[in-house]
């Protein structure tokens, strides 16, 4: 069976349940800010206007996949900015995990990107990295 990448919502009562997938970690963590951006708008609206540059370091993976998920929270609530565009470059171990990573996206304006719901934050529940030979998934839960 070939594997499906990208992401989909897992059942959950009261918030989001992901579970992003790729061929590789770094394509994981692209599907998983492109579900995080879903869960906040309509991604398909989201014009690349610009390209900024992002590093984040975490002591294993899923510290690695938490910051990397904060961050990118932190750019929409406090610099007002919303993401389609995701490459990770490069995932390096040197003294805990590094990323380098290019995001693409725009000013986030409600009328043209909508407002689904407001995700308060990234949480450490449930949070895991899975590997096997065909897929690396992730899973995480966003507090609604």
């Amino acid at each position: 069976m070939v594997p499906r990448f990208g992401y989909e919502f897992l059942p959950h009562t009261t918030d989001a349940y992901i579970q992003a997938t790729g061929a590789t970690f770094e394509e994981a963590l692209e599907n998983a800010g492109r579900a995080l951006f879903h869960t906040m708008c309509d991604v398909n609206s989201i014009s690349l206007e610009f390209v900024e540059e992002v590093e984040v370091q975490g002591a294993d993976e899923v510290t690695l996949l938490y910051g990397w998920l904060e961050s990118l929270l932190l750019k929409f609530e406090l610099e007002g900015k919303v993401y389609a565009g995701f490459e990770v470059v490069s995932v390096r171990r040197s003294d805990g995990f590094r990323a380098h990573s290019r995001i693409s996206g725009e000013k986030y304006d409600k009328r043209k990107h909508g407002g689904k719901v407001e995700v308060k934050a990234v949480t450490y529940h449930r949070m895991e990295v899975i590997r096997n030979k065909a897929v690396v998934i992730v899973r995480f839960i966003l507090d609604l």
